[in-house]
């Protein structure tokens, strides 16, 4: 693993911290998860399976500290690393597409969606510490955190792989050598 490459994905998972403890709950609890579009903005930058197990790790735990949910601390440790290695998947099977601008926010709404999908099963249905219908919960937290995802990493994206570009971590990140060889 490369220094540079953990230090990138460090600052990623902290500034993911701050968002994710910042941010109010909106329902039961229940808030966007801004350590979402981080860990697919590490991922999306390092699609390494390395590195996408250590950044879904570090992101659990940190979700799971800063959480309000009742029985999220649990569900964040399970639900982040599936959620990754799901999301890792579409953008290498998406990678064909990734020279258009709109690949990578779609991958994050899709991603936010499985995401939540599999956080609200573990809490309503295997921990059963929710109260509430899956449906309600599904379309008043987790669809417009999806919303909010994709026009995120619709904002952050490009600017970052402009900044790497830069930089000599940028020559370490497929994404950002796969748009410098097009050029």
């Amino acid at each position: 693993m490369n220094t540079r490459v953990l230090v990138m994905l460090s600052l990623l998972a902290g500034i993911g911290a701050v968002l994710h403890t910042v941010i109010p709950g909106v329902v039961l609890g229940m808030k966007p998860d801004m350590m979402l579009a981080m860990l697919f903005l590490g991922i999306l930058l390092f699609p390494k399976p390395s590195y996408v197990l250590l950044l879904s790790l570090v992101t659990s735990l940190i979700s799971g500290l800063t959480t309000a949910v009742p029985g999220g601390q649990i569900a964040n440790v399970i639900e982040k690393p599936i959620t990754a290695f799901a999301f890792l998947g579409l953008v290498l099977i998406a990678k064909p597409l990734a020279r258009h601008k709109v690949t990578q926010p779609i991958l994050a709404g899709l991603g936010t969606i499985i995401s939540g999908t599999i956080f609200l099963t573990i809490v309503l249905y295997v921990l059963g510490m929710l109260e509430g219908s899956f449906a309600a919960l599904f379309f008043a937290v987790v669809l417009p955190t999806a919303a909010f995802n994709l026009l995120f990493i619709g904002l952050v994206y490009p600017i970052v792989t402009t900044i790497m570009k830069r930089t000599t971590i940028g020559s370490l990140s497929p994404a950002v050598s796969a748009k410098e060889s097009r050029a």
